[in-house]
């Protein structure tokens, strides 16, 4: 199985573009504080390149800026390239699933807002749905 949770910051701004296709891709970095400290007494912190596609993609650019706490979930894919007669690999997190993770920075209303829809939503997802027989496609 090859899943993988984060939480952490982002390092940047998220790079969002969209492929020659019309697939909506969003690059960004995470950074995830490691939980004991190193020589000097201070936590160290792993920089993490994230991946997000088409909706999710739309989703963390418009929603997402440097600094910003953020739990992503997905999984690890390594891959590789050639540049000027060099291989180079590559891993990333291709990137699932998003959740806000800490409060919404100061004048980020909208954030905020849609924060609390979102919520709300998956809130209600657990209540059940009542539905009589003739509503069941079976």
């Amino acid at each position: 199985m090859n899943k993988v949770v984060l939480s952490g910051r982002l390092t940047r701004d998220v790079e969002l573009r969209e492929s020659e296709g019309g697939t909506k891709i969003a690059r960004f970095n995470v950074a995830v504080s490691r939980n004991y400290k190193n020589k000097e007494g201070k936590y160290d912190a792993d920089f993490i390149s994230c991946v997000a596609y088409r909706n999710t993609a739309e989703f963390v650019g418009k929603y997402f800026h440097k600094g910003d706490g953020i739990i992503v979930e997905g999984r690890i894919q390594t891959g590789s390239y050639e540049k000027e007669g060099t291989k180079h690999y590559t891993t990333d997190v291709v990137v699932e699933n998003v959740e806000f993770n800490g409060k919404a920075k100061e004048g980020s209303e909208e954030v905020a807002e849609n924060a609390a829809d979102i919520t709300s939503t998956y809130d209600n997802l657990d209540k059940g749905v009542s539905l009589k027989d003739e509503d069941l496609p079976f």
